[in-house]
């Protein structure tokens, strides 16, 4: 078997002794031609060299924001023609972000060393699942996209990393918190509009996801929308306001495992096939984790079982 390693030296749980036992661990029983990502936008260069080049597996080991510019160059840009997911790389997880959301949902543990175990069984048996992806900005993402608060929180992240502070899962929390605290901190209000229903305006910040957990606070998941999976349409959870008690009642039920979180000011659906967002004036977005700027307008989409990952399927799960 035919291996790309693809592995992220800046990604915030990583070892340079970590990413060579992984990688001789998989070099004793695979061809495995490791790469070391030097730059932004290089693991989606090597996921599309992958692509081209017919290798059987991509493995990834770094946080989601890696794993996302590798599907992206795996894939190509969503406008272009669909690729058969059979004739692609098998694409595997090994956990080295700080959150690593992508890799728990399919069931991958978030210890390195467990997870290549699990990954290593996986290929040995060619288990291989198909999924859906979520599409927005002509980009493909993994598990949600989001406008408004959370992307201010992921923007005041990223510039805490440039200060040399590590994303931890208690700062992500405090600046989530601070954000809505802070009355320096404002979102612009846009409308949101879903299959089969009037627009939903006034909304403060908007998720849009394919499939849940949203993120983890540590070890907790933080489910948005519980119904949402890699099987199904995309879940939107949409709040019209940013009022600290309003969403402090709405955070409890999150924090609890609610499996039907609800709120005077929100809306929620876990499975529908399109979403719009339109801003009047540009607001923060963020996809997986990665903050793309401001925008007034964004067109949510679906497609189901566009790529292959080595996991097992939710009943092999259960």
């Amino acid at each position: 078997m035919r291996v790309m390693l693809v592995t992220n030296p800046f990604a915030t749980f990583t070892t340079p002794a970590g990413r060579d036992t992984l990688a001789n661990t998989l070099s004793a029983r695979y061809d495995v031609d490791v790469e070391h990502t030097t730059h932004r936008g290089h693991a989606g260069e090597l996921g599309a060299r992958a692509a081209a080049d017919g290798y059987d597996a991509v493995v990834v080991h770094g946080g989601d924001g890696t794993v996302n510019e590798v599907v992206n160059g795996m894939l190509g840009t969503p406008d272009s023609v669909p690729r058969d997911p059979a004739s692609l790389p098998a694409l595997g997880v090994v956990p080295g972000g700080s959150a690593n959301v992508f890799a728990r949902a399919l069931g991958i543990d978030r210890d390195p060393i467990v997870a290549t175990a699990q990954l290593i069984s996986l290929l040995d048996a060619g288990s291989r699942r198909p999924i859906s992806l979520g599409h927005t900005l002509n980009r493909w993402f993994l598990f949600n996209a989001g406008m408004g608060m959370d992307a201010i929180v992921v923007r005041r992240m990223e510039d805490k990393r440039r200060a040399g502070k590590r994303a931890t899962a208690q700062r992500y929390f405090f600046t989530t918190v601070s954000s809505f605290f802070s009355s320096s901190v404002t979102s612009p209000v846009f409308t949101v509009t879903v299959p089969d229903r009037e627009p939903i305006t006034g909304v403060r910040f908007g998720f849009v996801s394919n499939t849940g957990p949203w993120t983890y606070l540590g070890t907790r998941p933080i489910a948005t929308n519980p119904g949402t999976d890699f099987n199904h349409g995309l879940g939107v959870f949409a709040a019209t306001s940013v009022g600290v008690m309003r969403n402090i009642m709405l955070g409890s039920q999150l924090l609890n495992g609610s499996d039907d979180p609800k709120a005077a000011h929100l809306y929620r659906d876990d499975d529908v096939a399109w979403v719009r967002f339109r801003s009047e004036e540009p607001a923060d977005v963020q996809m997986d984790g990665d903050y793309l700027g401001r925008h007034t307008a964004m067109d949510f989409g679906c497609r189901q079982n566009v790529l292959h990952v080595a996991a097992h399927t939710p009943e092999s799960q259960a």
